[in-house]
């Protein structure tokens, strides 16, 4: 299991998912993408792969991970490794541009 944290980024764009009723499909898929990657980060249906262009705060590789697919701005959460052994650290849950 992973311990998933937030960055203040990451957390205004799930409140903002979470409080627009327009867009309470998107904020499931979201928080089905957080539980799934609590429990494995490589699942299959999460589609994960590294961003080669973005960076963690100390360079750490940053990953992609699929909320949604086949969907017009379809939601992506970006994330790396955190400090501590079973720690993801979140840094944008935003739409694919």
């Amino acid at each position: 299991m992973f311990d998933i944290y937030l960055t203040d980024e990451a957390q205004v764009q799930l409140n903002r998912l979470k409080t627009d009723k327009g867009l309470s499909k998107r904020y499931k898929a979201v928080k089905k993408t957080l539980l799934y990657l609590s429990t494995n980060p490589r699942h299959p249906g999460l589609q994960t792969h590294e961003y080669i262009s973005l960076k963690g705060p100390k360079g750490e590789k940053v990953f992609e991970a699929y909320a949604e697919q086949s969907t017009p701005a379809a939601y992506r959460i970006f994330w790396y490794y955190g400090t501590s052994p079973n720690q993801i650290a979140v840094i944008a849950i935003t739409p694919h541009p």
